[in-house]
C-alpha cells in the first residue's frame, strides 16, 4: 500500500471513529409501521443518541414537508423516483454512502441504479415489489393477471381495495393496457382513463392500510407490496401475492439525508449502520422486504428468506422501475386521478 493511500485510509478511519463517539440527536421522517424499535434501540444503545421517529404515509406528504422547509428533520426515506426529483431539486446532503464503512455491503444489483447512479446519497433500505394480494380460502381462480384488479369476475365485484397512490394504480392500468409507462400519447392516455373509469364500480376503497383490510375480511383482493403481503399470510395462510403476467411493478426505499440536517454527523452514522449485515436484517424482520445488503438473509428467519414474497416463481415477470414521469404526463395523470377519485 502507497504512502498516499495508507494516509487517505488513515484519514477515513479517524473521521469515521469521532461521529462512533458522538451523542445528541436524530430525527427521522419514515412511512409508518416501518420501522423495526429493535433497531433504534440499538442504534441508541450504541451511539448514545436519542431518536425521534415520525412517520407519513406517501411519498407526496413526505416531499410536500420537506419542500415547505424547516421539516426538523434529518433523515427521509424516500422511494426510487422521489429521490431523483430531491437530488434534482437540491433537497439532499451528499454524504457518499458508497465509501462509509459498511458501504461495501451494498448489493451490486443496487449500486448503480437510475434514482442515485453510484449511491452519492442514498442508502438501501428496503425493495420489493407492488402487485396485489387475494384471499385463495373465498377466490379459488388464477390471480396472476392484473385483469383481477381492472376486470374482475362477478364474486369479486365490490371486494377489491386500491392504493390511494396515483402512480401504482396508474402504472398498473398502463401495464393491463399494454401501452408504456408515463407516455405522453393521448390514445393511449384514454385507454387508461377508460380501463380505470370502467373498473372503478368493481372496488370497494382506496387505502394504504392493506394488511387490515384484507386480514379483517373487509375485502378479498387488496393492491398491495410483496412484504405486506408475506405479513398477511402470517395472519391467514390462504392469503397469496399475485405476479401478473402483464408486468409488476419494482420499487426501493432509500435513506437519505435532508440538506443542511442539523444532526448531520448522526445522520451518516445512520446510514452506515444501517448497512452492516446485521441490521439490515432487523429491517427487513419487521416490515417483510428485502433490502439490498449482501449477507443479510443468515441473520434471517428461513421461512421469511425463502418466502413466495420474496422469491418470485419461474417465469414470473421481472421487477420494473419506473423513473419519474414528465410533467406534462403527470399533469394528465393527476386530472385522471382527481376525476378517478370523485
Amino acid at each position: 500500500m502507497s504512502r498516499k493511500l495508507m494516509a487517505a485510509v488513515s484519514t477515513a478511519v479517524l473521521l469515521w471513529a469521532v461521529p462512533a463517539l458522538a451523542d445528541g440527536e436524530l430525527h427521522i421522517y419514515n412511512w409508518g409501521d416501518y420501522t423495526n424499535p429493535k433497531l433504534i434501540e440499538k442504534f441508541e444503545k450504541q451511539y448514545n443518541i436519542k431518536v425521534t421517529l415520525d412517520d407519513y404515509d406517501s411519498n407526496e406528504t413526505m416531499l410536500s414537508k420537506v419542500r415547505a422547509g424547516n421539516s426538523g428533520y434529518d433523515i427521509v426515506v424516500p422511494s426510487d423516483y422521489t429521490v431523483k426529483i430531491m437530488v434534482d431539486e437540491g433537497l439532499l446532503e451528499k454524504t457518499e454512502p458508497n465509501a462509509m464503512p459498511n458501504g461495501k455491503n451494498i448489493d451490486p444489483r443496487f449500486l448503480d441504479i437510475y434514482w442515485d447512479s453510484g449511491r452519492h446519497y442514498t442508502a438501501p433500505w428496503q425493495f420489493g415489489t407492488t402487485a396485489f394480494a387475494v384471499n385463495t380460502d373465498k377466490f379459488k381462480g388464477n390471480i396472476d393477471t392484473l385483469a383481477i384488479l381492472f376486470d374482475p369476475p362477478a364474486e369479486l365485484k365490490g371486494q377489491i381495495n386500491m392504493l390511494d397512490d396515483v402512480n401504482t394504480v396508474m402504472h398498473a392500468a398502463e401495464r393491463y393496457a399494454g401501452v408504456p409507462r408515463c407516455g405522453a400519447d393521448k390514445a393511449n392516455l384514454k385507454k387508461v382513463n377508460d380501463i380505470l373509469t370502467a373498473a372503478k364500480p368493481s372496488w370497494k376503497t382506496f387505502s394504504y392500510d392493506t394488511i387490515t383490510k384484507i386480514t379483517s375480511g373487509d375485502v378479498i383482493v387488496t393492491e398491495q407490496w410483496n412484504g405486506a403481503t408475506y405479513r398477511s399470510r402470517q395472519k391467514i395462510p390462504a392469503i397469496k401475492y399475485a405476479y401478473p403476467k402483464e408486468g409488476i411493478e419494482g420499487w426501493m426505499d432509500n435513506v437519505a439525508v435532508l440538506k443542511g440536517a442539523k444532526n448531520l454527523d448522526n445522520a451518516k452514522l445512520f446510514q452506515d449502520f444501517i448497512m452492516a449485515p446485521e441490521n439490515a436484517a432487523l429491517i427487513s424482520e419487521f416490515a417483510g422486504y428485502d433490502n439490498g445488503i449482501a449477507g443479510s438473509h443468515k441473520f434471517l428467519q428461513p421461512d421469511f428468506a425463502n418466502s413466495p414474497e420474496l422469491n418470485p416463481p419461474a417465469g414470473a415477470p421481472a421487477a420494473e422501475f419506473v423513473p419519474p414521469c414528465p410533467p406534462d404526463v403527470v399533469e394528465i395523470y393527476n386530472k385522471i386521478w382527481t376525476n378517478l377519485r370523485k
